[in-house]
């Protein structure tokens, strides 16, 4: 949208309402709302603004207000547990050296349509595609770091149905909708319980069945940006607390995995 403003390929001066999906990832990262600022200023002042978030802090919601005159908030369940109908969830304890073994054994023995790998960084995502290519799976990364043609490349191409194994950061945790991605496996774990919920929520749409594994090392993380330690163990015991449905622990997907779980009939 900012490019089409910029070349003036789009007349906005009809437009009535200003919807922002994922704001707390819009607004949360600076590049990201200065874009979305500068679409906002693009429009006519008399417009309708609607944000929207499965997640949210309190910081967030005083920069949304900004956008806002006297604005009405809505929550949805807001006091209940998250729950993920459709999804069967795993963790599988694993070493740093382990993890690409069992990603393998995991793409080779599981029944899926699509899935999506998520991985902590643009290096991780680029390296872990080269070694899947390497053992004939046909995987494509999907980064930050790719121009907007390439992403959406990517896109289409999964749409499509032409890319079954997608290697991503969390640029594909949100707003990816695709009804045949029935299998998530978070190679890196997730750095916090929303971060966790985004990506697991990619399998499992539209009402169908999905499975989602993450493994999970003893390594303690930092996140310097955010002055931050964590392990994957204290995010996944966060995480049970936030789900009704437990997250149950994986040993040996050949055995313990039943189709039926995660596969639409």
């Amino acid at each position: 949208m900012k490019s089409l403003l910029q070349r003036k390929a789009f007349d906005a001066s009809h437009v009535k309402w200003f919807v922002c999906d994922e704001f707390d990832r819009c607004l949360e990262d600076v590049k990201m709302r200065r874009d979305v600022q500068e679409i906002f200023m693009k429009l006519p002042k008399d417009k309708q603004v609607m944000m929207f978030s499965a997640t949210m802090t309190d910081e967030l919601r005083d920069v949304a207000k900004k956008f806002m005159r006297n604005p009405t908030e809505i929550y949805v369940d807001q006091r209940a547990k998250l729950t993920l109908h459709g999804l069967a969830q795993f963790y599988m304890s694993v070493t740093e050296a382990e993890k690409t073994r069992r990603l393998a054994e995991i793409l080779d023995v599981v029944e899926f349509n699509q899935a999506i790998i998520f991985t902590s960084s643009v290096e991780r995502c680029e390296a872990l595609n080269r070694q899947l290519q390497q053992m004939k799976f046909p995987s494509q990364a999907v980064h930050s770091r790719m121009n907007q043609e390439e992403r959406l490349r990517v896109y289409e191409s999964c749409k499509a149905n032409n890319t079954r194994i997608m290697v991503a950061t969390d640029l594909f945790g949100r707003g990816v909708d695709f009804d045949r991605i029935n299998l998530v496996v978070q190679y890196d774990m997730a750095s916090d319980a929303d971060s966790y919920l985004h990506r697991v929520g990619r399998a499992g749409r539209f009402g169908t069945k999905g499975l989602t594994i993450a493994f999970i090392t003893a390594d303690e993380k930092e996140i310097k940006r955010e002055n931050r330690k964590y392990t994957d163990g204290g995010i996944m015991k966060e995480v049970q607390e936030r789900f009704e449905m437990k997250v149950a622990e994986l040993t040996d997907a050949k055995t313990q995995l039943n189709e039926n779980q995660y596969m639409n009939k």
